[in-house]
């Protein structure tokens, strides 16, 4: 299944890609995969639901759902900073802005969209409107962590999602909450259960049990039941659960 859709992106990328382009089709292809959940076979996840009755009623709701991730765990980082500890949909318009003046446009079916600042250009950024020093000084930072290689996807994959989480600590700003964030909506590992997520615990408390938030030892005994996709069964649980009537 996995080839398949591997077969597939790879022909819509060389539909629409200019015949003189100098993107690698397969490196663009790998990136598409990763960040639409692709690179992983379904058909485990969707066996999940034969044995939690729960499971199989948010499937059902939300058919072919699998998690989709940041572009990249460096825009992850980076939003992680823009973000934190302010009103998400006002720091989505910072966002929007940082891009439109920073970073690279494209037009897609007729519309400008602009790509996030790459790592060298948001490291020349000293100010910019609703970032204030702390912030500005954080995402210099994560710019400085993606150019040394430590914001590849393929290198905190490579070295496991618990070592992948205590790295990106080590990134001013990025701490316990952040870096599972990162770890489990960008790198693309499909068994991590983020149970310190409140959210979450509620949502679980209310489908699997009394209706008040579940502990994490209780949401993390609960999980091991959807392994090996406990991150794909949490973003579904998390996304469509309140869908769905206990």
């Amino acid at each position: 299944m996995t080839q398949l859709a591997s077969g597939v992106v790879e022909c819509v990328i060389q539909r629409d890609l200019d015949s003189d382009s100098a993107l690698p089709v397969k490196a663009v292809g790998a990136q598409i995969e990763r960040m639409l959940s692709l690179d992983h076979d379904g058909r485990g996840f969707a066996a999940i639901a034969k044995r939690d009755p729960v499971m199989d009623q948010l499937q059902r709701l939300a058919p072919g759902l699998r998690p989709p991730l940041f572009h990249s765990p460096y825009e992850a980082a980076a939003w992680s900073i823009i973000s934190a500890r302010r009103n998400a949909t006002q720091m989505t318009k910072v966002r929007a802005s940082l891009c439109a003046e920073h970073g690279v446009a494209f037009d897609i079916s007729g519309e400008r969209v602009a790509a996030f600042p790459p790592p060298d250009v948001l490291r020349r950024i000293t100010q910019f409107p609703g970032l204030d020093a702390t912030k500005i000084s954080r995402l210099h930072a994560v710019a400085v962590a993606a150019s040394a290689g430590a914001l590849d996807a393929s290198h905190l994959s490579l070295i496991g999602a618990d070592t992948a989480m205590t790295e990106l600590q080590q990134i001013p700003g990025i701490g316990p909450f952040y870096a599972t964030l990162i770890t489990v909506r960008a790198v693309g590992f499909a068994d991590l259960a983020p149970a310190e997520e409140p959210r979450l615990l509620a949502i679980a408390g209310r489908l699997y049990g009394t209706g008040a938030p579940m502990s994490i030892t209780e949401f993390t005994k609960l999980s091991e039941a959807w392994a090996p996709y406990r991150t794909w069964a949490s973003v579904l649980l998390r996304s469509t659960g309140p869908l769905l009537n206990n």
